[in-house]
């Protein structure tokens, strides 16, 4: 995918198109780091440690409750 910067304001910006959002699960209110190796430009998205721990809790509970059904679903 080629992109090119927009105008905004007295800066440029990046538009990121719908699909990349919803694939990384960001929107406009998720915190992005920006950094750079020299030649590239990486952007990640900041993850709460807190959240994401919730969420391997509330994962682990959903596959022993529903995995085996979950597998046979996925035959």
């Amino acid at each position: 995918m080629v992109k090119r910067l927009t105008k905004h304001g007295n800066s440029l910006a990046l538009v990121i198109d719908r699909g990349v959002l919803d694939l990384l699960d960001i929107d406009g209110e998720t915190p992005l780091s920006v950094t750079t190796d020299g030649q590239c430009l990486i952007v990640t998205p900041v993850r709460n440690p807190q959240r994401e721990k919730r969420f391997r809790t509330a994962l682990k509970e959903v596959n022993r409750r529903y995995g085996r059904a979950l597998r046979r679903l996925a035959e």
